[in-house]
């Protein structure tokens, strides 16, 4: 995959540059906050190579990419640099709903801490497992020193959320930082610990009573405080004389915030946690399954919205202050495995050689945790594979929901985290978290077994229903592709790119160029130009999408030697002039002029059959398409 390529074509189909808010990713997508979303060309997005889904939720215009997308989002930096930290106010009016706001927030603080979260959660369930099957003593060095190691992340959480809030809030990183390490100071937590033991006094600054909390592993208190803080430095910039900004900016700051973080935003964001906890602890005493049971049925609708992010921080919440999560974990959990489980049967049905290698491959990924693949290349898609997913997860999330399942330590859900339902030196929980994902697994995979239907029979019975018999027998439409360069035609694994090779894209043929003239294969739509003008996307009449691209990297070029004769949206013929390409100057400058032409809906068609030849010329025959 061109990364480059691709990461200039989802700049350009959401507005441009100037269009960008702030950009984020995660395991699977970038996160676009865009200035005006009426701007973004989504039908573009969604048939652009590389990209598997577009979503705009919860003020979010998210781009699904897969794992790849790190790759992608590294390139868009680079052709956006301002990107890249996000510092300064936008001067843009921010339209979205406050719901809208309050999710996206959530999302860019907790998504960039996660791999530490997910670390130590991990370290903390070996560390568990170890005890469990005596294979360390709890009294050992070696138990205290993987145990603080485990805890470092949980307990300096305060520090790590700072420096996350500062980026979403626009503020001084490091500043944040430091009101995080002031709420964490063994001398502040040292006092506190002495009054609750004394059992009377209390703690005063300037006379101002700061109550008797710590707040090691808390969440909220943090994110109010910089936020708090995001409106504090402009203030202190703009009271601050120029020629003693440097030391009197900071100052100010760090003085109104760590004294109102202390005596006001500390202990009321401490009573919005333990409120949280409490109303977790008196719902899980009122029906333990009921929670469990929603978010298991219901993921599959959350991840598609991204709304699933705005579940993430109870659940973190939930571990921070009663040390395991029962609710919001292990329904995602069952959800999780139900996803892959319901792609990997349509991976097991499907006669259709595409259709079975996305749906298996995403089966396996959404098992492990990542559902996306699985979400919107296979269930969404067929739908009825979701509706399996969805009876399959609320069935286990509604079993470990009555089993109390405990989660200590987070992570992806999915089987590669069950160790992380190891505490309370039992394996209580891992068993029942185990047994609850193969009851989702089970369940899910033989629903949609049983309802899935390749797309083209369903599609031949039902014609055959409306059909005389004589009509019947011809239900396969031939599609007839040309070649569109005169050249030498070949098959794709002669393509020096696994992304052509490989058929990842698509099946198809190439071309070796004899001249540098690309013609029509087919009538049709041209459905996509790029600004590099190596390549172009047309529709055919029939429904075949076709990408026909230029060359080997030649995007590099940035449309030298490259010249078209049609536009986006223009009907054409077979036989008309696409583009003219200088074949010698790209040869010069030492590119490969290999040429792919690949039906890049291949998964719609149940066959497609090519045929090399030497000297072909423009207009001979030499694919069909089988629908």
């Amino acid at each position: 995959m061109n990364y480059q390529e691709l990461a200039q074509n989802i700049i350009d189909n959401i507005g441009g540059q100037e269009n960008i808010r702030e950009l984020t990713h995660c395991a699977t997508r970038l996160r676009f906050n865009l200035k005006d979303e009426a701007k973004a060309q989504t039908d573009a997005l969604k048939n652009t190579v590389g990209v598997m889904g577009v979503v705009s939720k919860g003020g979010q215009y998210q781009v699904i990419i897969g794992s790849d997308v790190g790759s992608v989002y590294k390139e868009i930096l680079k052709e956006v640099p301002s990107l890249d930290g996000q510092h300064g106010k936008s001067a843009e009016n921010d339209d979205r709903s406050t719901a809208a706001k309050v999710i996206d927030t959530i999302t860019g603080i907790f998504t960039p801490i996660l791999p530490a979260i997910t670390a130590a959660g991990m370290l903390k369930a070996v560390l568990s497992l170890l005890v469990v099957f005596n294979a360390i003593d709890k009294t050992g060095q070696t138990y205290i020193i993987m145990d603080f190691m485990a805890d470092s992340a949980f307990y300096f959480l305060p520090i790590l959320l700072a420096a996350s809030s500062a980026q979403k809030f626009k503020t001084n990183m490091y500043l944040a930082m430091m009101v995080g390490g002031i709420l964490l100071h063994p001398n502040f937590v040292g006092m506190v610990t002495a009054i609750k033991e004394a059992g009377e006094g209390g703690i005063h600054l300037f006379g101002l009573p700061i109550s008797p909390v710590t707040y090691g592993s808390s969440v909220i208190p943090i994110i109010l405080s910089v936020w708090f803080m995001s409106y504090v430095e402009p203030i202190a910039d703009k009271v601050s004389p120029k020629v003693i900004k440097f030391f009197s900016k900071p100052l100010i700051t760090i003085a109104i915030v760590g004294t109102v973080s202390l005596v006001v935003i500390g202990p009321v964001g401490y009573l919005i946690s333990d409120g949280i906890s409490n109303g977790i602890k008196a719902l899980e005493n009122f029906s333990p399954w009921l929670v469990p049971t929603i978010i298991g049925a219901l993921t599959p609708l959350f991840v598609a919205t991204g709304t699933h992010y705005g579940l993430v921080p109870i659940g973190i919440n939930n571990r921070m202050t009663t040390g395991y999560d029962s609710v919001i974990y292990p329904g995602m959990l069952a959800s999780n495995v139900g996803q892959g489980a319901a792609s990997l049967a349509v991976g097991f049905k499907s006669k259709d050689s595409g259709i079975k290698q996305l749906a298996s491959s995403a089966g396996l990924t959404g098992l492990f945790g990542i559902t996306e693949p699985a979400l919107y290349g296979v269930n969404l898609r067929f739908k009825t594979p979701l509706y399996a997913a969805m009876i399959g997860g609320g069935i286990g999330g509604l079993f470990m929901g009555i089993g109390r399942v405990k989660n200590f330590t987070g992570g992806s859900p999915g089987l590669l985290t069950l160790p992380s339902y190891i505490g309370d030196d039992t394996l209580k929980h891992l068993y029942l978290a185990c047994i609850g994902a193969v009851i989702s697994i089970i369940l899910s995979f033989v629903i949609s077994y049983i309802l899935y239907k390749d797309p083209n029979v369903e599609e031949s019975q039902e014609q055959a229903s409306t059909q005389s018999p004589d009509q019947s027998k011809k239900t396969d439409i031939l599609v007839d592709v040309v070649a569109p360069i005169k050249g030498d035609v070949l098959s794709l694994s002669s393509v020096e790119d696994g992304m052509f090779s490989e058929e990842i894209l698509g099946k198809g043929f190439a071309v070796r160029p004899d001249e540098g003239i690309v013609y029509a294969p087919v009538s049709g739509t041209v459905t996509a130009v790029f600004e590099s003008k190596h390549a172009i996307g047309l529709t055919s009449d029939d429904g075949v999408e076709l990408l026909i691209h230029i060359g080997i990297d030649t995007v590099q070029l940035n449309g030298t030697g490259y010249e078209y004769f049609v536009d986006k949206g223009q009907k054409i013929q077979i036989g008309d002039k696409l583009i003219e390409f200088d074949l010698e100057k790209i040869v010069e400058k030492g590119y490969n002029v290999i040429t792919p032409v690949v039906v890049t809906n291949s998964v719609d068609f149940s066959d497609i059959i090519t045929v090399t030849k030497k000297s072909a010329e423009p207009g001979d025959y030499v694919m069909k398409v089988i629908r």
